[in-house]
């Protein structure tokens, strides 16, 4: 037996479209929505995840800018930047793109950004209205995570889901979405004895833990939905997840494949961020 695929590509457009039409009514309305990415530095990863942002945004209609500076821009030079979004009424969202460089301290930007153009989900206003069950903003992967698991109609409510890893961006925010969603959660990490005997347990298993093919198929329940949130370079240069994909596939009951899986989702969710605070400001 092999698992259900799903397929987070064919979801991800099928919401661009709908989205393009939103973003379309309010445009109609003198407000096109619009998105500003601040990136510094060169990394080729960071590129190329602003490129895709971008390039979808641009598709769903959403006016979007790119803001590229220099990895030795100083700190109070990135804060600036965004301190100048901040105050653009053209702008929407602004996107400080991550990892930042050594020198700059991450919370510090991340704190600058207005929380009604917190289209990342980052800011500690953000984080405390989730905590709270009050979300405005969702972190954008475990938002996609969640749209996956409802349009494919995988119950959450009294499953047991646990959760390899525990960032601010993944792993803390999807933990909290499932628990609001009445599903019992386990957050595994670096420091968890007896990984297996948590995951072997998991309804729903969730790997956002960066190492490539870290989960095999001994770790996972038979029939369980294997959520695949990891993006490494294998030595051949292939994209590959966290999860051991052509084994674990034969266990799980449905899985989502690493690319076109989680990724467009997290995209999509980025453009539908941006599409509510541009709504939001036209209630304001």
């Amino acid at each position: 037996m092999s698992a259900h695929i799903i397929d987070g590509k064919a979801h991800a457009a099928a919401l661009r479209a709908e989205l393009k039409i939103q973003a379309a009514a309010l445009s109609a309305k003198g407000l096109q929505p619009g998105l500003a990415v601040v990136i510094v530095g060169d990394d080729p990863a960071s590129r190329t995840y602003v490129r895709n942002k971008v390039r979808a945004c641009e598709e769903a209609g959403v006016y979007s800018e790119t803001h590229q500076l220099p990895a030795d821009t100083p700190e109070s030079g990135v804060l600036a930047r965004v301190r100048e979004l901040n105050s653009n009424p053209r702008i929407h969202g602004v996107l400080v793109q991550l990892p930042l460089p050594a020198h700059i301290n991450e919370p510090r930007v991340l704190a600058e950004v207005l929380p009604q153009k917190d289209v990342d989900g980052f800011h500690v206003h953000s984080a405390g209205a989730l905590f709270v069950g009050a979300p405005h903003f969702v972190p954008c992967t475990p938002a996609g995570i969640i749209y996956l698991l409802e349009k494919e109609s995988i119950s959450i409510a009294g499953r047991h889901a646990v959760v390899i890893g525990r960032s601010n961006i993944v792993g803390k925010p999807i933990a909290l979405l499932l628990l609001q969603r009445d599903a019992t959660i386990t957050i595994c990490h670096s420091r968890t004895t007896d990984l297996g005997v948590h995951t072997r347990s998991a309804d729903i298993l969730v790997a956002a833990v960066g190492r490539l093919n870290f989960v095999t198929a001994d770790m996972v329940k038979p029939g369980a939905c294997v959520i695949d949130v990891g993006t490494n370079r294998a030595p051949d240069g292939k994209l590959c997840g966290d999860v051991d994909y052509e084994t674990v596939k034969s266990v799980a009951g449905s899985i989502t494949p690493v690319p076109g899986g989680v990724g467009p989702m997290t995209v999509a969710m980025l453009v539908a961020n941006t599409l509510r605070a541009a709504d939001h400001r036209t209630q304001d």
